[in-house]
């Protein structure tokens, strides 16, 4: 009983963790996601992590995949860019710094098996916000003035609350909101997301250090270190990718590996 709990970074894989770290970093640095969706599944399947010590070793990753793309997309959107759009920013932050702060709180208090469903129920929720969001293309905002002020905070406290639970940057809901509740272009969207994810992480990393399960890190600072060395060169590779691979073929690819991630999470449970 006691390996199991214990189980360290020497009897984990390190190859594929560098190689899963890559490829889900591409898609995370391609699209402007941290990519935790796709690792969450890979830390409890395949690594045979627990729920909450997969979330918390998620939300690193994900910290490493967004603090890494947002600089890799920059020769395709500049920091220019996301400054200009500083309004917006604040403005989703208002709404998910709280978000995370509340969402990472709820985590460490709910039993093993019930993160698990609600990590799986989640995971179909986001598949379903992509695919209605495929089609979105930049335009004028759904709402303006006051009501679209209200609307972001709301916006960004489910997110941030979403972020926490699964332990992820919060893209694949950041990104439609944006470009339908802001108007944004969508690959600006894909960075501005970033920019609001990269604090909203952090807030909810800094509430998960006060539970024991934080401790997953230090026991596994190998397969830490070899995966984010993973992340870090797929998401350089995403964002060369940017603006070569259609986000109209690519979105709906990504909505159906995340049914399968749910699948394979909720049977975990």
């Amino acid at each position: 009983m006691a390996d199991g709990l214990v189980k360290d970074s020497t009897s984990r894989n390190l190859p594929m963790a560098f190689g899963g770290g890559g490829i889900i970093g591409a898609l995370g640095g391609l699209i402007g996601l941290g990519g935790a969706e796709f690792r969450l599944p890979l830390l409890i399947g395949l690594f045979n992590f627990g729920a909450l010590e997969a979330v918390i070793l998620n939300k690193a990753m994900s910290l490493v995949v967004v603090a890494s793309a947002l600089p890799f997309r920059a020769a395709t959107v500049p920091f220019s860019a996301i400054a200009d759009n500083w309004t917006i920013v604040a403005n989703l932050l208002a709404g998910s710094l709280l978000g995370a702060w509340f969402g990472a709180g709820w985590a460490t208090r709910l039993k093993s098996q019930t993160l698990y469903k609600v990590i799986a129920s989640l995971l179909v929720a986001i598949a379903v916000v992509l695919v209605a969001g495929h089609d979105a293309t930049s335009g004028q905002p759904l709402l303006t003035g006051a009501t679209q002020l209200v609307a972001g905070v709301v916006a960004g406290f489910v997110i941030g609350i979403v972020a926490s639970l699964l332990g992820v940057a919060g893209g694949e809901l950041l990104i439609p909101t944006l470009v339908l509740l802001f108007g944004a272009d969508i690959k600006l969207a894909g960075s501005l997301s970033l920019a609001v994810s990269l604090p909203t992480m952090l807030v909810g990393f800094t509430r998960y250090s006060r539970d024991q399960s934080f401790s997953v890190l230090g026991r596994n600072k190998m397969f830490l270190l070899v995966m984010a060395a993973g992340s870090v060169v797929g998401t350089f590779i995403g964002g060369l990718l940017l603006g070569v691979v259609p986000n109209g073929l690519l979105l709906p690819a990504l909505a159906v590996i995340l049914l399968i991630s749910a699948v394979k999470v909720w049977r975990h449970a």
